[in-house]
Formats: C-alpha cells, sequence, structure tokens
C-alpha cells in the first residue's frame, strides 16, 4: 500500500468493514501542505526536508482534496511525542515519491472469500465487456476492433474499441497512423436515434496517405451518414494550462488562512474563473448534445491528444442526453470507458509525475456534474455524497485506476501483482492457512474504503424512477430525427455551423481542423441558442418537439454555483446549516436546530413564546428561519 499518516483519536476503533481508509486517514501524495502550531501566533510551515523549530501543540493538514485534518497533543499525554511524530511525517513525505511504483494492496479485513473478486462495473479491459456495451447501445453498424490488442497501434489507447463494420482491421491500422499518437477516429456512443458520436485525436498534416488511406479515413469520420459535422474541442474551451491556474487560485481561496476579505471573498471567486470554465464546458456539451439528438448525423469531436477535453465533452453529452448515464451503474461504466480505459493521463494531470503538464480535467468534470445535479436533482441516481468519495479517491492511491496515465501502463502494472495477501493487524484473529486470494482492484471497489452505510448515501433520495432508463425509447425516433441533406459536412464553431468543403486535410485545400485556427475565419458568437436554431425547422417539416430524456443546462450568471461542500471543507464554520445530502442527515440537522431553539426559548421574542408550543413540535422552515432572524445577524443567516 503507498505511504500514508493514518491517526487513532481516543476511543476510535478502526471499521473492519472498510480497511483501507477512514476520515483520519491521509496519504502522503495527497498532501497539500503541513503546518506546526503552538500557541495563537506560533505556526511554522513544514516542507518536505524541513526541520521543526519548536514542539507543537497541534499541527494541519492541508488536502489537495481540499480537506483538512487538525491534530492537537494533549499535555500529559502525547505532548512529548509531537516532536517526533511531527518530524516523522516531514522526512516520510521528503522520502516520497509521487510516481513510485505501486505496491499493491493489503488487507486486514477478515471474512473476504478466496477467489477472484468480480469488479463491479465492467473495467473494458476484454473484448467481451466491449461487445456487451456495443449491444447494449444497439450500434448495430459497428463492431470491436482487435488491431491494439497488444498496443502496438497507439499505448494511449485502449485494447479494443469500435469502428465501423466495413472497415478493415489492416486499413484501421494505416488510418490511425495519420492521426495524432495513433488516436483515429473511433466510436465514443450511439444514440438510439441513429446518430454517433465520435473522438479521435488532431490530423497529422504532414503526412502523405495514398487514396485508399484517404478514403478510409473518411469512411470511418462519415460512419454511414451523410450529414457530418466537426467539432473544434478546444474552441471556446480553456486550456490545460488555465485549468491548473484556475484551480491553483481557487485552492488558495478556500484554504483557512485565506487573505482574501470577506466583502472581496465573492469577487476573488469570480476572479478565479473556475466558475466560468465550468459555464464554458456546460454550453458547449449542450450544443453538442443538441446536434447529436436534432438529426441523424456522425458528430466527432476532434482534439489534437484526444485525451482531455474530448473525454469531458463526450462524457457530459452522453449525460445530458442518455438516462441511463445518470444512474450509479451507468455513471462509474461512462468515466471507466470515456476516461479511464480511453486513456486521461490522469497520473500527470494530477500532478503525480512534477512535470509542468499538471491540469485537473477531470476534477473540473465532475464540478460540471455536480452543476447539472443541482439542477436536475430528480434525474440522477447518485447524490452529491458519491460525487465527493469520487473526488477524493483521484487522491488515495490505493488502486491502478488513476495512478497511471495509460491503459498500457495500467494493464502492464496490474500484470506484475495479480496477487494481493492479507495481513492482519493487532487485535484481529488470525486467518486459517491457505486464506490468500487474487483481487483485480479498482476505485469501484467502494466497499474496501466506504462502510455499508456510507455506501447507501451514493443514492440520491430525490430520483424519480420515471427517469429511470426503462421509460427511454430504446429504438429509432424519427419524430425528432430528421436526415441531414446529401453529403453535408460542417464545422461547429462559436455556436454556429459552418459548411466545409471537404473532411481531410490531404486533398487539395486544407480542412480547417487542421491548420492553426488562428489563420481561420471565425464566426460570430451567435446569441441564439443552438436548440432555437437546430429545432427552429421549416414549417413543412412540422413540429419538432424536444427529445425525451435530453436535458438542456443552464449556464447563465447565478444558475452556476460555487461547491462548497466540496472546496469549503477546510473551513467547518462556513459549512455550519449546509443541506445534508441524505435524509437522515437532514433529520439530525433538524434535530440539533430543535435543540438549539429549546434552549434559546426564554430569549425568543414574546410573541413567539407566548404560543406556548409543545417543545416536542417540530417547527416549520418559515418560523424556524422567522426565529433565527430575530436572535442573530442576517449576515450570519446568508452564511449559513
Amino acid at each position: 500500500m503507498p505511504p500514508r499518516v493514518t491517526f487513532q483519536p481516543c476511543g476510535w476503533q478502526q471499521n473492519e468493514d472498510t480497511p483501507l481508509s477512514s476520515e483520519y486517514d491521509f496519504a502522503l501524495v495527497n498532501i497539500g501542505r503541513l503546518e506546526a502550531v503552538s500557541g495563537l501566533s506560533r505556526v511554522q510551515l513544514l516542507r518536505p526536508g524541513s526541520l521543526l523549530k519548536f514542539i507543537p501543540e497541534e499541527i494541519m493538514i492541508h488536502g489537495r482534496d481540499f480537506r483538512l485534518l487538525r491534530v492537537g497533543f494533549e499535555a500529559g499525554g502525547l505532548e512529548p511525542q509531537a516532536f517526533q511524530v511531527t518530524m516523522a511525517i516531514v522526512q516520510a513525505r521528503a522520502q516520497s515519491n509521487p510516481a513510485q511504483q505501486y505496491s499493491g494492496i493489503t488487507l486486514s479485513k477478515a471474512g473476504q472469500a478466496s477467489g477472484s473478486r468480480k469488479p463491479p462495473i465492467p473495467l473494458m479491459e476484454t473484448a467481451e465487456d466491449w461487445e456487451t456495451e456495443r449491444k447494449k447501445q444497439a450500434a448495430r453498424g459497428w463492431r470491436v476492433s482487435t488491431v491494439n490488442e497488444r498496443f502496438d497501434v497507439a499505448t494511449s489507447l485502449p485494447r479494443y474499441f469500435w469502428v465501423p463494420n466495413r472497415i478493415l482491421d489492416s486499413e484501421v491500422r494505416r488510418a490511425f497512423g495519420h492521426f495524432h499518437q495513433g488516436r483515429g477516429p473511433r466510436l465514443s456512443w450511439h444514440h438510439p436515434g441513429g446518430s454517433d458520436l465520435l473522438r479521435c485525436g488532431g490530423f497529422y498534416t504532414a503526412s502523405d496517405p495514398n487514396k485508399e488511406d484517404i478514403r478510409a479515413v473518411e469512411s470511418m469520420l462519415q460512419a454511414g451518414h451523410s450529414d457530418v459535422v466537426l467539432v473544434d474541442t478546444m474552441d471556446e474551451l480553456p486550456s490545460l494550462a488555465d485549468v491548473q491556474l484556475a484551480h491553483l487560485r481557487l485552492r488558495a481561496l478556500c484554504l483557512p488562512d485565506s487573505s482574501v476579505a470577506e466583502d472581496k471573498w465573492l469577487s476573488a471567486l469570480e476572479g478565479t474563473r473556475w466558475l466560468d470554465y465550468i459555464r464554458a464546458c456546460l454550453r458547449k456539451a449542450s450544443d453538442i448534445s443538441v446536434l447529436v439528438t436534432s438529426r441523424v448525423r456522425s458528430v466527432i469531436l476532434q482534439e489534437r491528444g484526444d485525451r482531455d477535453l474530448n473525454g469531458l465533452l463526450s462524457s457530459l453529452v452522453q449525460l445530458l442526453s442518455a438516462p441511463e448515464a445518470r444512474t450509479l451503474f451507468g455513471f462509474q461504466s461512462l468515466v471507466q470507458r470515456e476516461w479511464v480505459a480511453a486513456g486521461h493521463p490522469f497520473l500527470t494531470r494530477l500532478g503525480g509525475t512534477g512535470a509542468s503538464e499538471e491540469a485537473p480535467v477531470f476534477l473540473l468534470f465532475l464540478d460540471c456534474v455536480w452543476q447539472l445535479l443541482q439542477q436536475f436533482p430528480a434525474d440522477f441516481e447518485f447524490s452529491e455524497f458519491f460525487l465527493l468519495a469520487l473526488h477524493d479517491s483521484v487522491r488515495v492511491p490505493d488502486t491502478l485506476t488513476f495512478l497511471r496515465n495509460t491503459p498500457w501502463e495500467r494493464g502492464k502494472q496490474s500484470g506484475q501483482l495479480n496477487s494481493y495477501t492479507q495481513v492482519y493487524t493487532p487485535g484481529y484473529s488470525q486467518p486459517p492457512a491457505g486464506n490468500s486470494f487474487n483481487l483485480q482492484l479498482s476505485v469501484w471497489d467502494w466497499d474496501l474504503r466506504y462502510s455499508n452505510a456510507q455506501i447507501l448515501q451514493f443514492q440520491n433520495p430525490g430520483y424519480d424512477p420515471e427517469h429511470c432508463p426503462d421509460s427511454w425509447l430504446p429504438t429509432p425516433q424519427p419524430s425528432f430525427m430528421i436526415p441531414g441533406p446529401p453529403s453535408s459536412v460542417w464545422l461547429f464553431s462559436r455556436g454556429a455551423l459552418t459548411p466545409l468543403n471537404q473532411l481531410c486535410p490531404w486533398r487539395d485545400s486544407p480542412s480547417l481542423l487542421a491548420v492553426s485556427s488562428r489563420w481561420l475565419p471565425r464566426p460570430a458568437i451567435s446569441s441564439e441558442s443552438l436548440a432555437d436554431q437546430e429545432w427552429g425547422l421549416p414549417s413543412h417539416w412540422g413540429a419538432c418537439p424536444l427529445p425525451p430524456g435530453l436535458l438542456l443546462p443552464g449556464y447563465l450568471g447565478p444558475q452556476i454555483r460555487f461547491w462548497r461542500r466540496c472546496y469549503l471543507r477546510g473551513r467547518p464554520e462556513v459549512q455550519m446549516g449546509l443541506s445534508a445530502p441524505t435524509i437522515s442527515g437532514l433529520q439530525d440537522e433538524l434535530s440539533h436546530l430543535q435543540e438549539l431553539l429549546r434552549k434559546w426559548t426564554p430569549r425568543i421574542s414574546p410573541e413567539v413564546h407566548s404560543k406556548k408550543r409543545d417543545p416536542h413540535t417540530i417547527l416549520n422552515p418559515t418560523e424556524i428561519v422567522g426565529i433565527l432572524k430575530d436572535q442573530f445577524h442576517p449576515f450570519w443567516i446568508t452564511r449559513c
């Protein structure tokens, strides 16, 4: 198991049901800042290799996941060991290598059955997984290609992926060689109405393909459709450097010791541009969802590397268009397919290699999903608690899911570690002889890090069963799918469609996506939404209602909110009054408020006190807010 620090408060016992983590647990790679505190004013920031200058009364561990752990050393207790404990953490951080080799997982959980453990979701590592998913999507015009089974086409691609039926693997191999990093066009998702969503890397314009290769590339991009739309993924979206800078500013702003004044805080939040980038992602994903659902066509997401924003947009489009993706199982499968199997460089983007290419694109995606959950609470089966668990899991190197950059690296490492051996800590009974077992663990094995009660909170209590996939028509719907004109090719940019003469850059004139965007004529940003443009059809086509299951989120002004429960976890005073994510949590909060009201009864205004209320009677929200406003400053009510 990767090195970590775990504290055990007085009276706390490790939960045998969650052997890999606890709320007092920090992986060393997740520690963003370590501070030693003595008295009210003496604070020392401890970097790896630092020397502690005093015996601390408290240490503060700031997690890169926005968590804060404060550990106090009581006088007469651990205070004499405070210096030793703190320096041990400092030295361990100095010796820890973020990109160190994964050393497997040791389990102290008794009662595990021997033998292999079935993954909770398909990990998309076998041809069978891909074929099952293809049939599930009813993508009849596509097949599973095995051309990359040995990773000799591209190490960043999965072993298997979907290509058109009529394209041979020999043609796939040659065609993919004309794309950046060998990431040629392949199917991401098949809409039940008939459209196909593809993704690919940028063209190698310096290559010199023959006519057969050009024909194969064009055939793969068209995917049997007469209407083709190329989407420049990077247009109007932040660069990797922009995402990283915004996240750094956001973390600095959310620290407990932030120097930003209270009345300047919202302006500083706007200055991070994090919410602006969420807004841009949601708008573009909404537009692409309209493109996919409004007409039967091939929609191609093209990004130079095909490993960052393509995954973000493809995932958001499926969340907006497919109710299946909004279930707990469907969302986990979506992340596994579009991020993990598709080769998103998690280790590099999350700062695990020390390279300059750090950019938390996946965390930006999770914030976008949280925004959708706030706007459409009845449409998602999973809860905010699940998103927080997934957000925190990217910093916990217990499995290979987020610990490698490519499927090739992940497969190579897991192949060397097929066996995981049980170890038993003091206080546990010794295991029976020969009770070792093989595990292929992933981040989706939640029961190893969360209790059953916590996993139950992954379910959204407000989820409406009417929004389940069974109510979604899986057959083509000609009432809203309108075939495009023959041989129409478009570029989607700045919210508008621009006609193109050709698909590939190797013919007489270059494709718009094959040359630098700064040399291209850019259409003005359309003030009319793409939904209005696409469904504002000619009258002779008849009425075209919004497709069933499609969500179009708002992204203007206050419609984009700040995820306080995630980013302000290091400031508990700000968390007061936030709605709990579960029914039981809401009941606990209500009970706490009622207890406070009983204590404040002598101070309540005479008008309220004269009503002779039974102390056990539940107050309605209006009465509670009224009493609080009478007793506290309005600003406190607003913050809570």
